[in-house]
């Protein structure tokens, strides 16, 4: 029962990753970023990047 319970949280977690990946691409500030950064990376990579430096911004 438990693998069952962790199964389906993974899928509900990775569900809700895709979603917020998809809707931070779709920022505009993302956008601004992503041309001020141009890096030739996977989107997923470049939003986990986007993330970390605003958490980083924020808490400076």
């Amino acid at each position: 029962m438990a693998i069952s319970t962790i199964s389906s949280n993974l899928g509900q977690d990775q569900e809700i990753w895709n979603n917020l990946k998809q809707a931070i691409a779709k920022s505009s500030g993302f956008k601004r970023w992503q041309k001020e950064n141009k890096l030739e990376i996977n989107i997923e990579d470049q939003v986990k990047q986007y993330l970390r430096s605003t958490l980083e911004a924020l808490a400076y």
